[in-house]
C-alpha cells in the first residue's frame, strides 16, 4: 500500500470524541520526523494538537512548533481578512468593504461564506511556494470537523460551482474542489473507535465523502482497540478464580469487539485498517502523541 507520504492533504476526520484530533497530531509529528514541512491545520477549535504536543498555542496564525512542523487555528474572522485580502489584494480597499458594518451585516447572510473562507485559506497554504518554487508546505494535515459538519465543509466547493454564476467566488470554488477531489493530493483518514456508533459513523462518513465530495478514503484508524490477552484456556483456567475470571473475560469481550469493528471496516471501506491500542497513562500530552505516531508509521510510510 503507498503510504500518506505520497499525498499533501491529509483530510483527518471521524465521530466526535473518536481522538481525531489525536491521530492528525500523531499524523502531523510523524510527517515533521520524516523530513517534510508539515503544517496541521485545526478548524475553529481550542488548538488541542499544540497542547497535545506540548507548545504553546498557536493561534491563527502560522506558528512554528518545532523542526519541520507548523501549526494554526483557521478561525472564520481573521480567515476573512485573509480571504479579503488575497482577492481585494489592497488593505484600504479590504477595510472600505469587509469592515463596514453595513456589508459585515449583510455578508452573515451569504450561504457557505463561512465555509468558503476557512477552506480557502487552508487550499492557500496548499497551494503557498517558497521564493525558491518549492512548496513552503510539503504536508497539510488538516483536523477536519466531526463527520456531519466534515460533508458539509467540505462540500462547498462543489455547491458553490454547481449554484454560484461565474465570477470570482466560484473561480476559487474550482480550484478549491480540483485540489480535494484529485487522488494524488488529497487523502482521508477516518477515525474510530471499536464501538457500533463510530464505526457506523465512519462507513456513513466514507460514502458521503465518495459521493458527494469525491474524496478517496485512504485509511482507517481504530483508536483506542483492545489487544486480545486472554486464551479460551487461561478462561477455563481462571473459572476458579470468580474475580479474575471477570476480568478475563471483560478484556475478551472487549478484544472480540475490536475485531468485529476492524472487519466491518475493511470490508466496507476498501481500505486497510489501522490498530491504535488503548493507553493508559496518567495524563495524555507529548508522550502519548510519540507512542500513537508508533502504531501509526506503517500508515505514513506504507509498509504494510
Amino acid at each position: 500500500m503507498a503510504g500518506l507520504l505520497d499525498k499533501r492533504l491529509w483530510v483527518v476526520s471521524g465521530k466526535g470524541g473518536v481522538g481525531k484530533s489525536t491521530v492528525a497530531a500523531a499524523l502531523a509529528l510523524r510527517s515533521a520526523r520524516a523530513g517534510r514541512r508539515t503544517l496541521v491545520c485545526e478548524v475553529n477549535t481550542q488548538e488541542r494538537i499544540s497542547r497535545f504536543l506540548e507548545h504553546p498555542t498557536a493561534g491563527p496564525e502560522v506558528t512554528l512548533l518545532e523542526e519541520n512542523l507548523w501549526a494554526v487555528d483557521v478561525r472564520p474572522q481573521e480567515a476573512m481578512r485573509e480571504y479579503g485580502l488575497m482577492v481585494l489584494r489592497f488593505e484600504a480597499l479590504y477595510k472600505t468593504v469587509f469592515e463596514n458594518r453595513l456589508v459585515r451585516y449583510f455578508l452573515r447572510f451569504i450561504p457557505s461564506l463561512q465555509e468558503l473562507v476557512l477552506l480557502g485559506k487552508i487550499m492557500y497554504h496548499l497551494q503557498e511556494k517558497l521564493p525558491d518554487g518549492r512548496w513552503r508546505f510539503d504536508t497539510i494535515v488538516l483536523d477536519a470537523p466531526a463527520t456531519g459538519h466534515a460533508i458539509s465543509f467540505l462540500s462547498v466547493p462543489h455547491v458553490l460551482v454547481q449554484t454560484v454564476p461565474q465570477g470570482p467566488m466560484s473561480r476559487e470554488a474550482q480550484k478549491m474542489r480540483d485540489l480535494l477531489v484529485d487522488p494524488a493530493v488529497t487523502a482521508a483518514v477516518l477515525v474510530a473507535l471499536p464501538e457500533e456508533m463510530p464505526v457506523n459513523e465512519a462507513l456513513e462518513l466514507h460514502a458521503a465523502l465518495k459521493d458527494k465530495v469525491h474524496i478517496r478514503t485512504h485509511a482507517a484508524v481504530l483508536n483506542q482497540a483492545i489487544p486480545e490477552r486472554f486464551t479460551e484456556a487461561d478462561l477455563e483456567a481462571l473459572a476458579g478464580h470468580p474475580e479474575l475470571h471477570r476480568v478475563a473475560q471483560a478484556n475478551h469481550d472487549r478484544a472480540s469487539l475490536t475485531v468485529l469493528a476492524g472487519t466491518k471496516l475493511e470490508r466496507n471501506l476498501h481500505a486497510p485498517v489501522f490498530n491504535v491500542p488503548r493507553l493508559y497513562l496518567p495524563t495524555f500530552g507529548r508522550d502519548a502523541i510519540e507512542q500513537v505516531m508508533g502504531h501509526l508509521e506503517a500508515l505514513v510510510m506504507g509498509e504494510k
